[in-house]
């Protein structure tokens, strides 16, 4: 009758890379949250309304300063803070921008700046979540609900540092910023398109 051999026990060498094989997926599946920085140059804020029925025009917030906070294991940890200078708001017409800058509107020289910052952050399936936050212009503050999608994750070609994209959408009504005039008219309504791209901080 031939001879079985008993299987050999696992060598020292064998169960060390076994153990670090574990420890790195460990550490991957709880990586800690990523703070990365919004780069203006590939972030837009659109605001669109109606005017008199007759046409939908736009006006875009450039040089958006904030930061994003994402945890992909736990989405409800993420937040974000942003900051958007009026003196980057541009709606194609030098006389309309003007317009908006001055007191029947966002009165910039008294309030240079509108501010949004998360309240909370819902994870809403394939890459879709619901993002409620506080809006200030003007020193008035109102809650507003960003629908946003996770566009890509992933180290940047260029420098391989953690990158991150979002598009959002939400509606709002100017009224309740003080921004009002010629509403109904002109839609009170106003829909604003985010796209934002963000990079974490370049390792020391």
């Amino acid at each position: 009758m031939r001879r079985v051999r008993p299987a050999r026990a696992p060598s020292r060498v064998s169960a060390t890379v076994f153990a670090l094989a574990l420890a790195c997926a460990t550490a991957v599946a709880q990586a800690a949250p990523v703070e990365y920085r919004i780069d203006p140059g590939h972030t837009d804020v659109i605001a669109q309304w109606n005017h008199l029925g007759f046409s939908n025009p736009t006006a875009h917030f450039g040089q958006v300063d904030g930061t994003i906070v994402y945890d992909a294991d736990k989405v409800a940890a993420s937040s974000v803070q942003v900051t958007l200078p009026l003196s980057g708001l541009n709606s194609h017409v030098a006389r309309f921008d003007a317009h908006l800058r001055n007191a029947d509107f966002f009165d910039a020289d008294v309030f240079p700046v509108a501010t949004f910052r998360s309240t909370a952050v819902e994870d809403l399936g394939e890459d879709r979540l619901k993002v409620t936050g506080a809006l200030t212009i003007k020193d008035i503050t109102r809650t507003v609900v960003l629908d946003a999608v996770l566009d890509k994750a992933a180290p940047h070609p260029r420098n391989n540092r953690p990158t991150i994209g979002f598009d959002a959408t939400a509606n709002l009504l100017r009224s309740d910023f003080g921004l009002g005039l010629g509403a109904p008219a002109v839609s009170d309504e106003v829909q604003l398109r985010i796209t934002t791209e963000a990079q974490a901080a370049a390792a020391d």
